[in-house]
């Protein structure tokens, strides 16, 4: 994910106008917000609650039941970590206590950086190429703690721009 755009109430209501006369509104909604500004903002709540005719609490409880959902902006790149069966099968699970303890995060958490965020997804479709990844819109497969650390590596490298 490129760096969250700002929002702006209107914006925020121009997202749920679109979407609010489809059944089961909410959902498209949220996934609406989350692809224009990052996240769904907690701002962003009472105006969803007010023009969909629910609490806040119904539309904070669905944003919460989604791991998808998040309530800050995420990093310059969003890292998924595959954790189905079949990424597990050969060797997910030491991937994430890699990843994690590379980064020193936890998954839904940010480097202190701003570089990486940290995602658990369920399947990214890559079964037969496991364990598997996600870099922003991009998914990798047979990532090895190694292949990670080069990801990583690359992922917080920029390029210098020297003024003269």
């Amino acid at each position: 994910m490129s760096d969250s755009r700002e929002w702006t109430p209107q914006a925020i209501q121009a997202e749920i106008d679109a979407l609010k006369h489809k059944p089961g509104a909410l959902l498209p909604i949220l996934h609406a917000i989350q692809e224009r500004v990052g996240f769904v903002p907690e701002g962003a709540v009472p105006i969803i609650a007010e023009t969909l005719g629910q609490t806040r609490a119904e539309v904070h409880g669905v944003i919460s039941f989604y791991h998808h959902f998040r309530t800050t902006p995420p990093g310059r790149h969003v890292v998924q970590l595959c954790r189905a069966e079949a990424c597990q099968a050969v060797g997910g699970r030491a991937l994430e206590a890699h990843a994690r303890a590379r980064l020193g995060i936890d998954y839904h958490q940010t480097t202190a950086d701003r570089e990486i965020t940290l995602e658990a997804v369920y399947c990214l479709g890559n079964c037969a190429c496991g364990p598997s990844v996600r870099v922003d819109d991009k998914v990798r497969g047979r990532i090895t703690p190694d292949a990670f650390d080069a990801l990583v590596d690359e992922l917080q490298t920029r390029p210098l721009e020297v003024l003269a």
